[in-house]
């Protein structure tokens, strides 16, 4: 997943695309993987327990969840991966004019 994170990354970099990582692992599991895995994006940490308050308010309850919103914060697709989330980020950038 993190491969696939980091192309869309550099292959949306100047367009109005932002990629947020949470994470809900103990802290420094959490740390060890953004550096193992090189993760360049903003990425929180949500308390070390998948009950967090980030997981608990947006009611997360699998991991990875994926939420790919809109430019007003609506949330548009649900856990798309792989070429469905390119596909749902180019239909967003397109209705943007951002494409």
């Amino acid at each position: 997943m993190y491969p696939h994170e980091r192309s869309l990354v550099k292959r949306l970099d100047n367009k109005p695309f932002v990629l947020l990582g949470v994470n809900s692992d103990p802290r420094d599991k959490a740390k060890a993987a953004l550096k193992r895995e090189n993760i360049t994006w903003r990425s929180f940490w949500d308390g070390g327990d998948t009950r967090g308050p980030i997981a608990t308010q947006w009611k997360v309850n699998a991991w990875p969840t994926i939420y790919i919103l809109d430019g007003k914060g609506v949330i548009r697709y649900r856990n798309a991966r792989g070429e469905a989330m390119d596909h749902a980020v180019d239909t967003l950038l397109k209705e943007m004019g951002g494409d």
